[in-house]
């Protein structure tokens, strides 16, 4: 971790980037008390996140897929159920 002063952080900001780029974190001071910081972005991700990774930790029920009945859509609908 690289600490430097406001003044310096202004004069030499594009070396402190290329500091930054390689991994390191600056930390900007005002009268020697930390005031901010920079550090790198995280890499966006390459590869597409895999499906399927609560397989075989629950199952989804048959009954899931199967239709409301009709006073409970009713009741999502604001309607007043009549039997």
């Amino acid at each position: 971790m690289i600490s430097i002063n406001i003044h310096d952080a202004k004069t030499h900001l594009s070396r402190y980037l290329e500091e930054v780029a390689k991994g390191q974190t600056v930390v900007i001071c005002k009268r020697n008390r930390p005031l901010a910081e920079i550090r790198p972005v995280p890499a966006p991700a390459t590869a597409p996140r895999p499906i399927g990774l609560a397989k075989d930790i629950f199952t989804v029920s048959p009954a899931y897929f199967e239709p409301l009945p009709d006073d409970m859509l009713d009741s999502f609908e604001g309607r007043a159920h009549t039997p």
